[in-house]
């Protein structure tokens, strides 16, 4: 009854909303990267899951709870050419709720500097960050909801620009603790103070949702995850390869029903868990979209797939990733996770 009514406010917030842009549209997209090693290699993007951790607290604040207080996040990913990006994250729990912080920074490499007449002038650097403050209450023994607010700020060579976003998510956990299912509100804000004076842009929001299931006698976890729920159009139909086939051969266009099916697999990410011990798991996602729309024709490879694994190591726990974007490379994330009670121990306020 309780998951019913669940699933059903989640279709209900998922319908609000849909005059949002896709993503693509709006400043600071770096807010829509992975910056939890987990879900990079899940795929992406997650809105839930049945057991406490730190670094799914940053995709969806109603994950924060009594159980991660202490608990320390840190995470590192080189992603393409010279752009790398990190996250820092932190639960403190208190009589009143759970609190946390969250940052994300990404530094966007050097660039060299040049006139109009294409003489050098030196060289800058661009880099922006995002600091946010959480908050997550259990509403009862089931149910949780939570708030993300976050400050963000651009420095793009001379030109900053300052913004506020809000996340709000929700989300819901069986009694024997094998299925959860949530959704989050991501990016409510708008920038207060544009790179130029007169052109302020909209924010990347979005809405996510989805469940998580683990299977009762066998190790293993199964998580299906809905975004870009505000915006019901998000499939890319590339002419190029619709048009035509590798050899040059016209081909037909796709149906209705065969569309209606395209869009539906480009809102959905799939992701598995490998669990046979407690200090080792395996991971591997699959993301349709990405897939579609960074995939050449004559060699997919493993465009859309990602995988990564996780070890205890005494009181530390590592994990890594894998995603394949493209063939041009793919993106390695590293990430350590840590209660600090292990080493000090602190109670809570």
């Amino acid at each position: 009854m309780f998951q019913k009514c669940f699933i059903t406010v989640l279709v209900l917030l998922s319908s609000l909303c849909g005059f949002s842009q896709v993503g693509g549209f709006g400043a600071y997209q770096f807010l829509n990267l992975p910056f939890s090693v987990r879900s990079a290699a899940l795929g992406g993007k997650v809105a839930t899951i049945d057991e406490p951790d730190m670094a799914m607290v940053m995709l969806n604040p109603a994950l924060l709870d009594s159980t991660l207080h202490n608990n320390l996040y840190l995470s590192y990913s080189r992603y393409v050419d010279d752009i790398s990006y990190g996250a820092f994250a932190y639960g403190r729990s208190s009589r009143w709720g759970t609190f946390g912080v969250n940052i994300q920074q990404v530094s966007y490499g050097s660039f060299i500097e040049a006139d109009e007449t294409g003489l050098v002038q030196g060289t800058f650097k661009a880099n922006e960050l995002a600091v946010s403050l959480m908050y997550a209450r259990t509403l009862d023994s089931l149910f949780s909801v939570g708030i993300s607010v976050k400050p963000v700020y651009s420095h793009l060579e001379r030109y900053t620009s300052f913004g506020l976003a809000v996340d709000i998510g929700g989300n819901y956990h069986s009694r024997n603790g094998l299925f959860s299912s949530g959704v989050v509100l991501k990016n409510i804000g708008l920038m207060l103070k544009g790179y130029t004076r007169d052109n302020p842009e909209t924010l990347p929001f979005e809405i996510v949702a989805g469940v998580s299931q683990k299977l009762e006698h066998a190790p293993f976890r199964f998580l299906v995850t809905f975004h870009q729920l505000q915006n019901m159009n998000i499939y890319y139909e590339s002419k190029l390869q619709d048009s035509e086939t590798s050899l040059g051969e016209n081909s037909s266009q796709p149906g209705f029903a065969e569309r209606a099916g395209r869009e539906f697999l480009s809102h959905l990410i799939i992701g598995m868990e490998f669990v046979p011990v407690k200090s080792f798991y395996l991971r591997a996602g699959y993301n349709y979209q990405r897939r579609n729309e960074l995939k050449v024709p004559e060699k997919v490879s493993m465009v859309g797939f990602s995988w990564g694994f996780g070890v205890k190591v005494a009181k530390l726990h590592i994990s890594y990733s894998r995603a394949t974007y493209h063939l041009a490379g793919s993106t390695n994330q590293f990430s350590i996770c840590t209660n600090l009670n292990n080493f000090v121990s602190t109670k809570p306020i």
